[in-house]
């Protein structure tokens, strides 16, 4: 009999990097024997949100450009100028991980798709998914209704689920020393371990042939 494999997939929804990451991501929904597991580390959240001030754009931008050069993923100039360029809004990843986490709850089968579509109307669309009522917009876009309700009704339960969604994420990150996000766990049904991330930025396809060949 067949050992059940999983991809822990640990991300922030505000990280560039995990943007870059999606179509790699993506591709493994093709693997009929793989189950995909999405945690977030809440890196942009909490104690780890910010001010969007000039020095933390001005760096976001910098490894945009790195990251379009690698993975051709879009950075448009609406998102340079309406999301970088806006002083009044954060760097706040919380609000987009309780939206994802209310797909979990609801429909879980459509979260990567749904990460998918806050990415893009981040970067680009330029629209500001720190926004509870524009992440409320996106999901009733995708047909997402039970989620975008209890993100906006059910925010004590949703709370709850979301916090020890984080908690694991950040557990895990320390139990693989795991530097930052986006990071892969592979577990073959033996044993667990972290996958080289520079995989995820390397040939299209490479991930999914390499785990296809496992």
């Amino acid at each position: 009999m067949s050992r059940t494999r999983i991809i822990t997939y640990l991300f922030d929804p505000l990280c560039g990097w995990c943007y870059g990451a999606s179509p790699a991501i993506a591709s493994l929904s093709d693997i009929d024997d793989l189950v995909l597991e999405m945690l977030p580390t809440g890196l942009f959240s909490g104690a780890g949100a910010r001010p969007l001030d000039d020095s933390f754009a001005g760096h976001a931008w910098a490894n945009d450009q790195r990251i379009h050069e690698l993975t051709g993923q879009v950075f448009s100039e609406k998102y340079r100028a309406e999301v970088l360029g806006d002083r009044r809004q954060s760097v706040d990843s919380g609000p987009a991980t309780l939206a994802l986490t209310a797909v979990a709850m609801t429909a879980p089968d459509r979260e990567l798709a749904t990460l998918a579509a806050i990415q893009s109307a981040r970067y680009a669309d330029g629209r500001d998914i720190t926004d509870p009522a524009t992440l409320a917009d996106i999901l009733g876009g995708l047909g997402l209704e039970t989620a975008a309700a209890l993100l906006t009704e059910g925010l004590d339960e949703l709370m709850v689920v979301d916090a020890l969604r984080v908690e694991r994420g950040r557990q895990l990150m320390a139990s693989y020393r795991a530097n930052g996000v986006p990071t892969l766990l592979f577990d073959d049904g033996s044993h667990r371990r972290k996958l080289d991330s520079e995989i995820l930025f390397s040939k299209p396809g490479r991930l999914a042939a390499l785990l296809r060949a496992h």
